[in-house]
């Protein structure tokens, strides 16, 4: 089998175990929603007495909708967003009738109403959309319906009760999936070019370096998962346990994006270090390997939700082989490896719970100074 055809299979099987872990994230959405429809529609139509109270599941699914970023906080806002727009809708349209102008003359009034209010895009949106909704699917005949504005905000409610009480997910899990990817491309990414320096082939060095350059999605997601992870934490009792955990997750990011910087620098200079022939000591090859070990045991102690300590030890072996290798003599591009491994070092000590002086101290003190003599 072709290079080509192994690198398209491995492809293949890393977008499918994406996508798995994905739906494997949203189940506890899928789950919430599917219950707080049913509840929402229970409520509003055996306690409030609306036989028909299609408003609440929508609102319900509405708020539910969110799966990234601050949720709680906006699914509070569209709660008001959706309640603001029927509000406008079930009035204008009762006043003025059905047609092409007065739906347009209910968004502008809904949108307009939701601006005024200090409402965020995504509430001035969700005004709109229910504005419409009112005007074109059911209209008021028979006078303004309040009770479609109570069903909006118990769906919204019940929605928030199942988010927080019922069915809250569990942030730590939820990070933890998000972060595993990100720190697997810092991790296999350092294991290409270790590969590469120990058997002199720039072939894996080459795949490092595209694995590293096409990481990003990974590492956007992950960012893109903290805010939610700390807020459910913030606001759902039953996990405020996980605080100090995705505390640590919040610490370590920064320091893993610019590790996953440092490691493409890296990468590129290892490929180009093979096709140049440079010197290249076998202790070179080892403190990239043992990099990629302590990447490996930072991503597993974060998703325990401790304090990766035991990576220090690797890390101050990387600096040490990659000094000892500086020593033996090495080209440009070596030396900028070598640097490379000094840099991801501190970062990845960070991740420790050490301060950016600390950790500098550290590896000098590992590798000692190094200058041309």
């Amino acid at each position: 089998m072709s290079g080509s055809a192994v690198r398209l299979r491995a492809r293949t099987a890393d977008i499918a175990r994406e996508r798995w872990q994905r739906l494997r994230a949203l189940a506890v959405v899928v789950v919430q929603t599917s219950v707080a429809a049913a509840v929402s529609w229970a409520v509003a139509s055996r306690v409030v007495g609306n036989p028909e109270p299609v408003f609440a599941p929508i609102s319900a699914v509405i708020t539910l909708g969110i799966s990234t970023g601050q949720r709680y906080r906006r699914a509070v806002e569209l709660v008001f967003g959706v309640a603001l727009g029927i509000a406008v809708g079930d009035g204008l349209i009762w006043f003025v009738g059905t047609g092409g102008w007065q739906i347009g003359v209910a968004v502008a009034l809904a949108m307009g109403a939701a601006v005024a209010a200090g409402g965020t895009a995504a509430v001035v949106g969700q005004a709109a959309a229910s504005a419409v909704l009112i005007a074109t699917l059911t209209p008021p005949t028979e006078g303004i319906y309040f009770s479609r504005v109570v069903d909006a905000l118990i769906g919204g409610g019940v929605a928030l009760v199942v988010m927080a009480v019922l069915l809250p997910v569990n942030p730590l899990t939820v990070v933890s999936r998000v972060a595993k990817p990100a720190l697997g491309v810092l991790i296999d990414g350092l294991h290409g070019a270790a590969r590469g320096l120990r058997e002199q082939d720039d072939g894996p060095a080459h795949d490092a370096l595209v694995l590293l350059s096409e990481g990003e999605d990974k590492l956007g997601a992950f960012h893109e998962i903290l805010p939610q992870g700390q807020e459910a934490a913030t606001i759902t009792p039953l996990r405020w346990h996980a605080r100090n955990a995705l505390r640590q997750y919040l610490d370590a990011a920064e320091y893993i994006e610019r590790s996953i910087r440092n490691a493409r620098v890296l990468a590129r200079r290892t490929v180009t270090l093979l096709r140049d022939g440079e010197p290249s000591p076998p202790q070179l090859g080892e403190s990239v390997a043992a990099l990629a070990e302590a990447a490996k045991v930072i991503r597993r102690d974060l998703r325990r939700g401790r304090a990766p300590q035991e990576a220090v030890d690797l890390l101050c072996r990387a600096v040490r082989e990659a000094s000892a290798a500086y020593r033996q003599g090495v080209g440009f591009s070596g030396n900028v490896v070598v640097a490379q491994v000094r840099a991801i070092a501190t970062d990845l000590l960070g991740t420790t719970g050490l301060t950016h002086d600390e950790a500098d101290r550290e590896v000098r003190r590992a590798g000692g100074l190094l200058h041309d003599g």
